[in-house]
């Protein structure tokens, strides 16, 4: 069956940006980023989101070379994915996210300009652009 709710996660070593989405209208919303060190979140602020939202699954962005090979970012990413589906076993997904931060950036741009591109805003905007990426992969 395929998931309703999806948490997206788009990882970072500072900051990682979170969307949710909805698999009925394959689009998402953005909500926030979380602070990280070191790539390391506060595990209670996922938790939180994971029981505001109650996903069907997360799906959490790989960065990868624009020739599809992996980095040692790509490596942190997929190690965030396996903690939270070994610390809360949600079911999880990754997804190719090259290109998002771009995507993202230029997305906030056209809502407003400049002042709208905080970094928190750009990484919940990738993680929206990884789900819908994600819902477009499953068509």
């Amino acid at each position: 069956m395929q998931p309703q709710t999806v948490l997206g996660f788009d990882y970072g070593t500072k900051s990682i940006g979170v969307a949710i989405g909805q698999a009925i209208t394959a689009s998402a919303t953005p909500l926030l980023s979380i602070k990280a060190v070191d790539g390391i979140p506060n595990w209670g602020d996922i938790e939180k989101l994971l029981k505001e939202w109650q996903p069907d699954l997360v799906v959490v962005g790989l960065p990868l070379n624009m020739d599809g090979t992996e980095q040692e970012m790509t490596q942190r990413a997929r190690k965030f994915a396996n903690r939270i589906n070994g610390r809360f076993g949600v079911k999880i997904a990754t997804q190719d996210e090259r290109l998002t931060t771009a995507d993202a950036k230029a997305r906030l741009f056209e809502l407003g300009g400049f002042k709208a591109l905080t970094k928190g805003q750009v990484d919940a905007v990738s993680a929206v652009l990884i789900i819908e990426s994600y819902f477009e992969n499953q068509f």
